[in-house]
């Protein structure tokens, strides 16, 4: 199979959807590996390591699409992105349909198999595609919000941490899950107090043993939600409901209450948003003030350190990328059910139940398109 991997063109995302021993991996087995020149640059690698690994190197991202049978990304593909996708084209990224009609509406229309990595499970319910990059979003879910409660960034002027004397930071994670756990270990790492919400009572219990009591663990319900985020210094949104839109568990009458420079950064906004009145910010201008209180709202977080995300998520990816090349899309899902929930979107039908409930579009049971 020809595989092609173009650069991202999201704003300040630098992560590659691969590495050059994935390159090595894939070529190894008797592929091609199509590359866009520069790919390796915000990673700290050149062409010439691409090359070493069997790659092509190609100068555009026009003759990555123009060539692959299977394009590998990172990040959803913009709008010039789409216009060069192709019938009978396999695309295998992050797509986060849920929120994102016309994303899902130029999908369909490209004709091209989509498959995205965050709704792919394996057997114990695990979303192994999805892990690696919440693991970074939550731990810099924490150091995005402790330097937006710096005074000069808009915030009340506090330190995390505090000092002798001086009481520490209150913080609110929203959500238990990897994206929670991985926020509150940085937190408390930092001297914080930090309190997790979350509505499994066995997650609560795994929670408070894995941090031995040091963090308070509290079953989430609207009342809890109320009262930690008024007490919060700073509050992360880490909810996760798989392939649809996140709930808006923040309300924008609780946001008009919470401390004056106190901050809310919502992991969950490439999915929509778990508070009211989060909308999607970049790297470049990441934050913006409703009611007081400061909103750090990036849909691409982890691309903010890219060579340990890329690394990272190229340990996840590249075995599914293997049996996608070796085996083909059709075979390779039929195998798994956990892979086939990956795909989202094929030959212009919408094969995951969430995205279509989401847009209001017919759902297509997508082991009608397999072998």
């Amino acid at each position: 199979m020809i595989v092609g991997v173009p650069k991202e063109i999201k704003d300040n995302e630098y992560r590659a959807g691969m590495v050059p021993t994935s390159v090595l991996e894939l070529t190894h087995h008797g592929h091609q590996v199509i590359v866009q020149s520069g790919l390796g640059e915000g990673i700290g690698l050149n062409d010439d390591d691409y090359r070493a690994a069997g790659a092509q190197i190609v100068a555009t991202a026009s003759e990555v699409f123009e060539q692959a049978e299977m394009i590998v990304k990172v990040k959803e593909p913009q709008p010039q992105e789409i216009a060069m996708l192709k019938k009978g084209q396999v695309l295998f990224t992050y797509l986060h349909l849920a929120p994102d009609l016309p994303q899902t509406e130029g999908l369909m229309k490209s004709g091209v198999t989509a498959i995205a990595y965050e709704t792919i499970y394996t057997p114990d319910g695990v979303l192994p595609l999805l892990a690696p990059m919440s693991e970074v979003a939550g731990r810099l879910a924490v150091q995005a919000g402790a330097s937006c409660l710096e005074k000069d960034n808009g915030g009340a002027g506090i330190l995390l941490g505090g000092v002798p004397g001086v009481d520490s930071a209150h913080v609110l994670i929203i959500g238990g899950g990897i994206v929670g756990e991985n926020a509150a270990y940085i937190a408390k790492g930092m001297g914080a107090q930090v309190t997790i919400l979350d509505k499994s009572v066995p997650r609560l219990r795994e929670l408070d043993n894995n941090f031995a009591g040091r963090v308070h663990c509290v079953f989430s319900n609207k009342a809890s939600i109320e009262k930690y985020a008024l007490e919060a210094d700073l509050v992360i949104g880490a909810v996760l409901v798989a392939g649809a839109a996140a709930p808006r568990l923040l309300t924008r009458d609780i946001i008009s209450r919470m401390k004056p420079g106190s901050v809310v950064v919502d992991v969950a906004i490439d999915q929509g948003g778990c508070f009211e009145t989060s909308r999607p910010t970049t790297h470049s201008d990441p934050t913006f003030v409703v009611d007081g209180v400061v909103h750090y709202c990036v849909a691409n977080m982890p691309g903010v350190v890219p060579r340990t995300s890329s690394f990272g998520l190229n340990n996840a990816t590249l075995p599914y990328i293997l049996l996608l090349a070796d085996e083909g899309w059709q075979q390779a899902l039929a195998k798994d059910e956990g892979f086939m929930a990956g795909l989202n979107v094929h030959a212009g039908h919408v094969c995951c139940k969430a995205v279509a409930q989401a847009h209001g579009l017919n759902y297509s049971e997508p082991t009608q398109f397999l072998i």
